[in-house]
């Protein structure tokens, strides 16, 4: 059998070429290849005598998904991207320039479970899991594109990190291993929304990446219709999970809050909100919704967006609003992959004729 060598950490990857019955620094030598320059194919690999090439080329490949389409903004700041994986399902990506560099938003599912209200990767349906090889070719089909330096990374595009989490973790190991793609864990970002046993489990994992919770109501009654995991791991759970999360990792938490007008916007909902979080490590990020197709919900005002800032910081509670990147490239998570289920079928029937 192949052997995808993106599904291997750099200590594995060591073990596999011994078992091959070559020297194990050529394994060394592979992951310089893969992750430090983004090469994938043997042949170009110059430091490797030929015979060695020719025998990985049998036994092993470097598979990274395939660009479908791609969006640009307008003004450049950000790019979405469609990829085609090899059992043909196609997930999202979207790379986002700031002034500190390159930030890569990624997918670790193709579609999502978690039911949320607002969400168009839930809209799309769930597919399966996405493997940790999986998961860091994204990164690496995307630095090859772009020429980009990636050095920082958010798990917060198509799927619940927390549900996929063996892989997630393995993952998180290849991103910050110095011979994998040797990004700090302090630069990384973990979303989710809400998986309770699975951040206690993330704590101890000695993977001290930032914990952004996809909070969006801050009462239960609310939270259970907008976010359905709730009804299981209600608020009471969640915030106790988050404050052991930063009291074993030193890492205040992040409160992602979309605000959606009518529904959670309101002068009284910011204040509950900033009870809810009061006396703990933490900074709420505030979102304008992204509009999702087939779904009623809307973005309230600028200026309500602003009131609700406002009552957050005079109650003592550390809040930004998310710079809007890409919205002309529809940056909601899964509209591109809904566009390409739905115009599957279609291109299939076609092929058969």
């Amino acid at each position: 059998m192949v052997v995808n060598l993106l599904e291997l950490l750099p200590e594995e990857l060591d073990d596999q070429v011994v078992a091959w019955g070559l020297e194990r620094y050529r394994g060394r030598q592979l992951a310089a290849w893969i992750w430090q320059k983004g090469v994938t194919t043997f042949e170009a690999m110059s430091d490797i005598p030929r015979a060695v090439r020719e025998f990985l080329a049998t036994r092993a490949e470097v598979r990274l998904p395939c660009i479908l389409e791609k969006q640009a903004a307008a003004d450049g700041e950000a790019v979405k991207y469609l990829l085609g994986l090899a059992d043909g399902n196609a997930i999202e990506c979207v790379l986002m320039q700031y002034r500190y560099g390159f930030s890569l938003c990624l997918s670790t599912q193709v579609g999502c479970r978690m039911g949320c209200r607002f969400c168009a990767s839930a809209a799309a349906g769930w597919v399966r899991n996405l493997t940790a090889g999986e998961m860091a070719g994204q990164v690496l089909a995307i630095r090859r594109d772009t020429g980009a330096d990636i050095r920082r990374i958010v798990l917060m595009g198509i799927g619940e990190p927390l549900d996929n989490f063996a892989a997630t973790c393995k993952f998180l190991r290849m991103a910050t291993a110095p011979r994998g793609l040797g990004i700090s864990p302090r630069r990384i970002t973990l979303s989710t929304c809400g998986l309770v046993p699975r951040i206690y489990d993330l704590a101890n994992e000695g993977l001290p990446v930032t914990l952004a919770v996809s909070l969006h109501a801050p009462d239960d009654r609310l939270r259970d219709f907008l976010v359905p995991i709730n009804r299981r791991y209600p608020l009471r759970e969640l915030l106790a999970a988050c404050r052991a999360y930063a009291a074993s990792t030193g890492r205040r938490v992040t409160f992602e809050y979309a605000l959606v007008a009518g529904v959670n916007d309101s002068v009284g909902h910011a204040r509950q909100l900033a009870n809810l979080v009061r006396g703990m490590p933490s900074h709420v990020n505030l979102i304008r919704l992204n509009r999702v197709e087939g779904r009623d919900f809307i973005a309230p005002g600028p200026r309500r967006v602003a009131v609700f800032r406002r009552i957050l910081e005079q109650e003592g509670i550390a809040v930004t609003v998310r710079r809007e990147l890409g919205a002309s490239v529809n940056a909601a998570c899964g509209q591109l992959r809904r566009r390409f289920a739905a115009r599957k079928p279609l291109e299939e029937s076609v092929a058969r004729g």
